[in-house]
């Protein structure tokens, strides 16, 4: 059975031991461009050199493998962080091998489970690494929508990029069996050496069936494929800034064979030039004449549904609002409830354009002295 002797991942992909996982795969890009086998058709040396690179990027990518490598200096699939089950000794090192035997019933515990937790002093011991289909991953984007498409509702085309199950491996990856598996010699299984200690694995290139598989050349054993897409989603009417508008099944497709993940498209609303929209509400600003204000007055302000009457009473100062109840946006989250509409008035003082104008505002002041600073100065001197 063959002893295999792996170059370190780090050097592999010219990286520091302390790289970000940015850099690692920064690395992994311009390595595996360099290698692909699609850019060196005939060249052996070249595929390895892909494969290897491959195997150490999968390692390093993966927080809870790269853990257990830099611990032990080595991963395989099968013993993630705890010692396989057969090790044999070489020159000078330990021996333990515990095939066909059974120590069941020492203290109310196997030996092999007193020798993993032996081995759990040199390293946590994670879980096993989930192979089976996974859900693929959610995808955001930001839409720009009019303000009123955000009112009443709208239908958007939104071009995407995902990822999608490969066409030509349908996610598999691969595509057949290929030759004998080169890290074993065929048999399935290699040894590794850490701590003093020589183990017996199953072969990590190869998961132990002996024969490589052929890595599909579209998706380069990833089994998914970027995808640009153009499709329609209904926007609800009261969405707002900042809403989150979910579109099932539109994210990037599940690793073997898994579900594919949400599309969630974050909107941003476009202001309207008289409508300031506020949650819910709508707030408006509304000039009224001197007249309508002192003798008080029926008039129409405009709301999101047409023109609405509103009562001002006499004597109305410029700045009072006036709340509009149910003219507002309605709830996207809150079906059948409706924000209002608040109406500040703003009081617009005649222009003297002549001197009867300014006969009348002399007259008036006779008439109605008022000084309506003299609260000012009470509250200012109290």
């Amino acid at each position: 059975m063959p002893t295999t002797t792996k170059p370190d991942y780090y050097e592999l992909l010219g990286v520091p031991r302390k790289a970000s996982l940015k850099e690692i795969r920064q690395a992994y890009r311009r390595l595996a461009r360099k290698y692909h086998p699609d850019l060196n058709p005939g060249d052996k040396a070249a595929e390895e050199k892909f494969k290897q690179i491959q195997e150490a990027y999968e390692v390093l990518s993966d927080p809870k493998k790269r853990k257990i490598y830099d611990e032990f200096g080595f991963y395989a699939e099968g013993h993630p962080g705890g010692p396989p089950p057969g090790a044999q000794a070489g020159p000078g090192e330990f021996h333990f091998d515990f095939g066909g035997f059974d120590f069941g019933g020492v203290g109310g515990a196997s030996f092999r489970d007193l020798f993993s937790q032996f081995f759990r002093g040199f390293g946590t011991e994670p879980a096993p690494p989930h192979t089976g289909p996974q859900r693929g991953t959610d995808l955001e984007y930001e839409i720009e929508i009019g303000f009123w498409e955000a009112i009443r509702g709208t239908v958007k085309k939104v071009t995407i990029t995902r990822l999608d199950v490969c066409p030509e491996c349908r996610g598999a990856g691969a595509s057949g069996i290929g030759q004998s598996c080169v890290a074993c010699g065929g048999t399935g299984r290699s040894t590794q050496t850490a701590r003093g200690l020589r183990f017996n694995l199953t072969c990590p290139r190869c998961g132990g069936t002996g024969r490589l598989q052929n890595l599909c050349r579209r998706c380069g054993g990833q089994g998914l494929v970027q995808r640009l897409e153009t499709i329609d989603v209904r926007i609800p009417a009261g969405v707002q800034t900042g809403s989150r508008v979910r579109v099932p099944n539109y994210g990037n497709a599940g690793p073997g064979g898994g579900p594919p993940g949400d599309l969630y498209l974050i909107t941003r609303v476009q202001p309207h030039p008289y409508f300031d929209r506020r949650g819910d509400d709508i707030y408006t600003v509304v000039p009224i004449t001197v007249t309508e204000a002192a003798l008080g007055a029926k008039v129409e302000v405009p709301t999101i549904d047409g023109r609405a009457l509103l009562r001002i009473p006499p004597g109305t100062s410029s700045g009072q609002k006036f709340r509009l109840r149910e003219k507002g946006v309605a709830s996207a989250r809150r079906p059948g409830v409706r924000g209002d509409q608040i109406v500040e008035v703003q009081v617009i003082v005649p222009r003297p354009v002549d001197e009867r104008v300014r006969n009348l505002l002399r007259e008036l002041e006779r008439l109605a002295p008022e000084n309506p600073r003299q609260d000012v100065f009470a509250r200012a001197s109290s």
